[in-house]
């Protein structure tokens, strides 16, 4: 089993930047790659970035293309999700979520761990 433990959530106004983290925990050496996700009110959950277990590769979201990034650090078996030039729009819980086979992926379907959440709130 592996547990994901996202951070860094919180409330922002449009135009600031903000970090999040997730920490693995349990059979990390089974991940390969991580994704970030979104959940809006009344709304379903969207991809938002993804990352190759290397780091070397790396598929975004059209609607974050440019402000977002994302990273690992598989010493710290930690991914984040760097955000800036945030918007009203990017108001969600984000989630973190792990593959245990390789090739990224962007439907939730193909995630089999996945955080417990994190809100962030960008203020107009």
């Amino acid at each position: 089993q592996v547990q994901l433990v996202e951070s860094g959530g919180g409330l922002v106004q449009a135009g600031g930047s903000l970090r999040l983290s997730c920490a693995a925990s349990g059979r990390t050496s089974s991940i390969y790659d991580m994704g970030w996700f979104r959940q809006a009110p009344g709304e379903e959950r969207e991809f938002v970035a993804s990352i190759s277990r290397s780091g070397s590769s790396t598929v975004y979201a059209d609607s974050v293309k440019g402000r977002f990034t994302i990273s690992r650090d598989n010493a710290k078996n930690t991914v984040y999700l760097q955000m800036n030039s945030l918007k009203a729009e990017d108001t969600a819980v984000y989630y973190c979520a792990a593959r245990t086979g390789p090739g990224i992926r962007e439907r939730p379907v193909e995630y089999s761990y996945w955080g417990q959440g994190t809100q962030v709130t960008v203020s107009s």
